[in-house]
């Protein structure tokens, strides 16, 4: 089987894109469970805290003593507590076989979560055709699975968490440890320096701006959770591409963000984050950011 997958390129890409549909799956519960998970752990901090300061808390029964985790409870219906079973949770499928509705209530099923499922599909599957059967595709399909779910709960509760994006600097960073610098190839970076580099200048770009619009504005313009991811990407793509990232970042917000409040009507002063734009382009980066940014400079050519 190994043999067989690593000598052909479309089987490659096809069984990854099966794997995708499975993680998928897996990825709409981080995203949903995540956020609530680390804010009972934080209202539990702070709980603690103030009552070791002797403060009087009263805080609303949030269900805090039952266990909640990735895996435990099964997931259920929202709107009547059906317990989801395996053959309702196979992914994509299932969702179109229940018509996106709930199979004892009837109450409609988000079509976010085949999305979520088919994207993970497509991005890995492109990730396995861009670097073949190496290493270089277990990283890209790392990376892509951090920024998928980083982004939706970014788009969802405006919050990147440490969680997520701080582990990402590390696997970048443990790249040149596994692969060789000959072996590197597209958008990674060439070697630990540039790795390092990328990531510190990621970070500090932003933070940078941040501060100066805070200055000027008095104003959050983003959120710190965005610092840390550039520095990931930075991480994987080095110091030479951030430009691009920065770059497509910029364009893809724009474009993306006026078309948000477009379509929902919602006026200039609603927060849109920039993280998943980020993601976009750390992505688009890593697996056609060479080519692109040859394009580029033959254009400039005279």
């Amino acid at each position: 089987m190994i043999e067989l997958l690593s000598s052909n390129l479309p089987l490659l890409a096809g069984f990854v894109f099966v794997l995708g549909l499975l993680f998928g799956s897996f990825y709409n519960v981080v995203i949903y469970r995540l956020p609530t998970i680390l804010n009972r752990e934080w209202r539990g901090t702070a709980t603690e805290i103030l009552t070791e300061a002797g403060c009087e808390v009263n805080c609303p029964d949030d269900n805090t003593k039952e266990t909640f985790n990735l895996v435990t409870p099964r997931s259920k219906c929202p709107k009547c507590g059906h317990k989801i079973s395996a053959f309702e949770n196979i992914p994509v499928f299932s969702w179109i076989f229940l018509g996106g509705k709930c199979r004892s209530c009837k109450s409609r099923i988000s079509f976010r979560y085949p999305f979520v499922e088919l994207l993970t599909a497509f991005t890995f599957a492109v990730c396995a055709w861009s670097f073949g059967f190496s290493w270089l595709t277990v990283y890209a399909i790392l990376f892509t699975s951090f920024l998928i779910i980083g982004s939706f709960i970014d788009y969802d509760h405006k919050i990147l968490p440490d969680q997520l994006t701080l582990p990402l600097v590390w696997v970048g960073l443990t790249i040149y440890l596994v692969i060789p610098g000959e072996l590197l190839q597209s958008s990674f970076a060439p070697n630990l320096s540039s790795a390092v580099i990328g990531a510190l200048c990621g970070y500090l770009v932003l933070w940078s701006i941040y501060w100066l619009f805070k200055l000027i504005t008095g104003k959050e313009g983003m959120g710190h959770g965005d610092f840390k991811l550039l520095a990931a990407i930075g991480a994987f793509v080095g110091v030479k591409m951030l430009p691009l990232v920065i770059i497509l970042s910029t364009v893809t917000g724009a474009v993306l963000g006026i078309l948000t409040m477009i379509i929902s009507k919602k006026g200039r002063d609603h927060a849109i984050p920039f993280g998943p734009f980020l993601a976009i382009a750390g992505w688009i980066t890593l697996i056609w950011g060479e080519p692109l940014t040859q394009f580029y400079l033959s254009q400039l050519a005279p």
